[in-house]
């Protein structure tokens, strides 16, 4: 026989030997190979189903149970969490929840066919089967929910800072940013998974100045200070709650030497979500309603104290108007986040920011170890700009009626100095400001006079006087003219020369004022607060423009 004579020889021997170990090789090969898929059982029990982790019946015919318990889940509340800080809850309908209803039959189908893959797993695990609930999140209302609440949620960083009240050093905060996009996926994701609560997507800011940055900082004296009046009555709440907002914000900053501040970046927007109020604030020269009306005197009498303590002035701009809180060439225009003041400490000490408003007065300080500085400061005008009138017609006003709405500002063109005295030492630096003339806006009624409400009162703004030379000199060693006691940090005086624009009735001679109908007296700027106080204020007549010093 073949096989058999195979065996015989030696080379068919061995090659005998190699076919039976593969055969044995395959054999065990094949004995080890896993089972496939069991079929299902048709007599096999329906299995448990779980729909965004809540039970639901499986059978066709109840399907509308599953329904209805996605509607109540969809009705309900979704929280989210900022990290480490607040929980806000929401309908979901607030966040856009609504209900795939083809994907929720698609899902029930494939959990009823005995061969689909779901029953596989659920029958291998021998555990119920875990469907995502079918809720999505409409992303334009959501994002519409979401972007509210980021108002709530951001806050600018927060410095370390000194309570000056306490003397202690109150240590730094950082700020947060919601982030929305973020925030609505991890909102998906938690109506998918049924859930009631998501975690926020927040991004950290950290603070720019660290309490362990301050080391010792000494602050027993007043290097240099500055002071504007506001008005305390009743119609100027709103601004008087702003001004104290904005300087609480600022009051007991730290400037390392070397180091520099930045008004926007400290005190942080002005906004309802900040807690600023409707206030009037200057727009393209004209006087409008906006949030954070006064947030400019805080920023302008702490530029006032900066220029006096000898401190860089980095950045400033001045207004499109001249302000009567305060005197040409010393204001600070501020507009959150586009214009800025910024300062920078010179010393080789840090220095703390005091920024205080009590009974009528805005007062900033620059607190360090000791005043050696002198500083003056000297303004002139160079010229004068007429401004020029408008009229706009008035449905409101009856047909004849003149009111004048805006007063009328000349524009300024100034250079100024700023002198600092050290010992034997001076330095001298030099600015040229422009103050743009502001229009003069009357109002022409054109309604019928029968019916139409009763004319208002001009605008009691006083005319604007401004002396043609001013001269202010502050330091350790001056005294003011009043002064009965020590002054903190050294006294103030004055030096004057009105020149033609400084005296009142000036815009009258120069034939700038030429409007009719009663100009009332008042006191206050353009947004609130009271003049610096003239050496004399006279009392103006019924059909005069009322007067007031810068």
């Amino acid at each position: 026989m073949p096989l058999l004579s195979s065996f015989r020889s030696p080379r068919g021997r061995v090659a005998l030997a190699l076919a039976a170990c593969c055969a044995v090789g395959a054999a065990v090969a094949i004995a080890v190979l896993p089972a496939g898929p069991t079929r299902p059982d048709p007599h096999e029990a329906p299995p448990r189903v779980r729909l965004g982790g809540r039970e639901v019946p499986l059978a066709r015919e109840e399907e509308s149970k599953a329904l209805e318990a996605m509607r109540a889940y969809a009705a309900g509340t979704l929280t989210l969490v900022v990290p480490g800080g607040e929980r806000r809850t929401f309908s979901r309908g607030q966040l856009g929840a609504e209900i795939d209803r083809g994907r929720l039959s698609l899902l029930l189908a494939a959990a009823r066919d005995p061969a689909s893959e779901l029953r596989a797993r659920a029958r291998a695990r021998r555990a119920p089967i875990d469907l995502p609930a079918p809720v999505g999140a409409q992303p334009a209302v959501a994002l519409a929910t979401l972007t509210v609440w980021k108002d709530a949620v951001d806050r600018a960083p927060l410095d370390a800072r000194f309570d000056l009240e306490t003397k202690a050093l109150l240590p730094e905060q950082a700020g947060l940013w919601l982030d929305v996009w973020g925030t609505l996926a991890q909102v998906e994701q938690a109506l998918a998974e049924g859930r009631d609560e998501a975690v926020a997507v927040v991004e950290a800011k950290p603070a720019h100045m660290a309490a362990a940055q301050m080391g010792d900082v000494a602050f027993a004296d007043v290097i240099g200070w500055f002071e504007t009046r506001y008005a305390t009555d009743r119609k100027h709440q709103a601004r008087t709650y702003n001004l104290r907002l904005a300087a609480s914000k600022l009051d007991g900053h730290v400037i390392l030497p070397g180091e520099s501040f930045d008004f926007n970046q400290v005190v942080g927007p002005r906004d309802e979500a900040s807690g600023y109020k409707v206030a009037p604030v200057i727009a393209q020269g004209e006087l409008v309603d906006g949030i954070g009306g006064g947030t400019c005197q805080i920023a302008g009498t702490l530029h006032g104290a900066a220029f006096f303590s000898g401190l860089e002035v980095v950045e400033r701009h001045p207004h499109t108007r001249p302000s009567f809180y305060i005197k040409m060439g010393l204001d600070a225009t501020v507009v959150y986040p586009t214009i800025t003041l910024r300062l920078k400490n010179p010393f080789p000490f840090p220095v703390v920011l005091h920024e205080t408003v009590r009974a009528g007065v805005v007062r900033a300080e620059i607190l360090g170890p000791r005043r050696a500085r002198t500083v003056s400061f000297v303004r002139k005008i160079d010229e004068v700009v007429p401004f020029s009138e408008v009229e706009r017609r008035d449905p409101a006003l009856p047909r004849g009626a003149k009111v004048l709405a805006q007063r009328g500002i000349p524009g300024f063109k100034i250079h100024r100095y700023r002198i600092v005295r050290d010992g034997a030492f001076a330095v001298r630096e030099r600015w040229n400001d422009t103050y743009p003339p502001t229009p003069q806006i009357v109002r022409v009624g054109e309604a019928d006079p029968r019916g139409a409400p009763p004319v208002p009162e001009d605008d009691p703004h006083p005319e604007y006087v401004a002396d043609d030379y001013l001269a202010l000199l502050q330091g350790p060693d001056v005294r003011s003219p009043k002064a009965t006691e020590a002054e903190a940090g050294g006294g103030m005086t004055e030096t004057r020369e009105p020149g033609r624009t400084g005296t009142y009735g000036w815009t009258e001679r120069e034939g700038l004022s030429h409007v009719g109908g009663g100009a009332r007296s008042a006191e206050g700027d353009e947004a609130g607060g009271t003049p610096e106080p003239p050496t004399r204020r006279a009392k103006p007549r019924k059909g005069r423009h009322s007067r007031s010093k810068d």
